[in-house]
């Protein structure tokens, strides 16, 4: 597996959701499998099945985070190189062709919130913009067609 690089809030935050998941999310998926079996024959149970789906959508989860934290790398933003688009920077980009100003902070597929303006490393804006430096130009690939976008300021939080 590979690594993911996280912020230590990210890291944070992923780890507390297992936390709740083991704990809270195990006990309720048990109850709810109690709660089903007391209903009789289980062979036509449908309670019972979708709470043993659910049961097996949670471990999946449990299963996954697990695997993230394990090879999670925290990086320190103090650290990081502002000369060209990298990790956890913010970047100001402008829309060549609506003349929009957009600021986005690059972010690993776990902690990405749109809303927030955190975007994906692995996300087709993310990738394209890797290694530019201010000033230059990056065309991106993206659902809507080729995009044009002038990196203007590179930063840290």
């Amino acid at each position: 597996m590979k690594n993911t690089y996280l912020t230590q809030a990210g890291y944070d935050k992923l780890k507390a959701e297992l936390e709740d998941l083991k704990s809270n999310g195990r006990s309720e998926v048990a109850k709810a499998i109690a709660e089903a079996r007391e209903k009789g024959d289980l062979s036509e149970n449908a309670e019972y099945d979708a709470a043993k789906d659910a049961q097996g959508m949670l471990e999946m989860k449990i299963n996954e985070l697990e695997k993230i934290l394990m090879n999670a790398k925290i990086l320190d933003e103090t650290q990081i190189d502002t000369s060209q688009v990298v990790l956890l920077t913010k970047v100001k980009i402008k829309n060549l062709k609506v003349g929009k100003v957009f600021e986005y902070k690059i972010v690993s597929e776990s902690e990405a919130d749109l809303k927030a303006g955190k975007i994906s490393v692995s996300s087709p804006i993310g990738e394209g913009l890797l290694g530019k430096k201010v000033g230059e130009i990056a065309k991106i690939v993206t659902p809507a067609g080729e995009l044009d976008f002038e990196v203007l300021d590179i930063s840290v939080d």
